[in-house]
């Protein structure tokens, strides 16, 4: 016993004296319980199955435009040299986009506006620097590698880069060619 008179362990109640509860009264007990539980998990059930179908449907629209985006930017003739201030500079946008018939959906006013384009000079170019030219458009860089494409495409709109290293070791190819 303790200062207060209680004992230290267990209640002090003999348990052979105190009559057993009655079976009717375990089974409604057990009876609400399970009703209740089940109440619950079907409750929790069918919210976390909405927001899921929201969250679905969000990325589908995400997805489409996106596409939608994508079509438009690459139906713009002369945006392959357009870089964006904090982007890589050495990674030109590959034309990963949808195909003619989804570009027919494309209405309304671009998402994204581009930064004017400086005319070209007319002058000839030296002939040196004509085929060096020709003989980098030859060369297969991973720039123009149809398999990075669309890691690099994720570069540029922002997506986070060790996101896009983990992808890219799941689908077997070298995250160190990013950089």
């Amino acid at each position: 016993m303790d200062e207060d008179g209680l004992p230290i362990v267990g209640s002090g109640v003999d348990l052979t004296k105190v009559p057993a509860i009655q079976q009717r009264r375990v089974v409604a007990y057990l009876n609400q319980f399970v009703v209740h539980t089940v109440r619950f998990l079907n409750r929790f059930s069918t919210v976390c199955e909405e927001k899921l179908s929201n969250i679905s449907l969000r990325i589908q629209q995400i997805e489409t435009t996106l596409c939608i985006l994508e079509a438009k930017l690459s139906s713009i003739p002369g945006l392959e040299d357009v870089t964006v201030d904090g982007l890589s500079q050495r990674q030109p946008p590959q034309p990963n986009g949808p195909t003619a018939a989804s570009q027919s959906q494309t209405e309304g006013p671009p998402a994204v506006s581009m930064p004017p384009q400086e005319p070209t000079q007319a002058a000839p170019e030296p002939a040196a620097t004509q085929k060096a030219e020709a003989a980098a458009e030859n060369v297969m860089t991973v720039a123009k590698d149809p398999r990075y494409a669309r890691y690099l495409k994720m570069v540029q709109v922002g997506v986070p880069v060790m996101a896009i290293r983990n992808k890219m070791v799941l689908e077997g190819l070298d995250p160190n060619l990013l950089e």
